[in-house]
């Protein structure tokens, strides 16, 4: 059986956040083309589905690391923090941002919520379970498909 620790990171957060978006139970919030992701970005992040990848993501690390509440999850997040010529220090992330998208993967019903903070539910590994399975499935299927069709690879 195929898990979260069997496939890529890169490749599975933007499995999942593709398919957040294309099912339409994650919705970002008004602000959220204008909010910084941290004190420490300067700017907001430059890709349009920023929210998804961040849902996605913070999916992925209640499913790794679970429970977890949100000042756990704003430490992931964070980041060092330059402030000109001094020294920069760490910082941690958006809390408005993690929160935000912890209701909506409640809401959803991937995640739970408990007196230690949230943890997956069995529909939300069941989820990740399943998304796992068809990166691993098409990361496999690739290089099948590229050796069966040598022509492919020089045009």
């Amino acid at each position: 059986m195929t898990t979260v620790y069997d496939v890529p990171p890169h490749d599975l957060i933007a499995a999942i956040a593709q398919d957040l978006k294309a099912t339409g139970k994650i919705v970002p919030p008004d602000w959220a083309e204008f909010a910084k992701t941290g004190v420490n970005k300067e700017m907001p992040p430059t890709n349009p589905d920023w929210w998804f990848v961040r849902c996605a993501s913070v999916l992925r690390r209640i499913y790794i690391d679970g429970p977890v509440g949100v000042s756990r999850l704003r430490t992931f997040y964070g980041g060092k923090h330059r402030k000109g010529v001094a020294t920069g220090h760490f910082t941690k992330g958006s809390g408005s941002v993690v929160r935000e998208s912890l209701q909506q993967l409640e809401k959803a019903g991937y995640v739970k919520k408990l007196k230690k903070g949230r943890q997956m539910t069995p529909a939300g590994q069941a989820f990740m379970d399943g998304m796992a399975y068809k990166v691993q499935s098409k990361a496999q299927g690739a290089p099948a498909e590229a050796a069966a069709n040598p022509a492919a690879e020089s045009a």
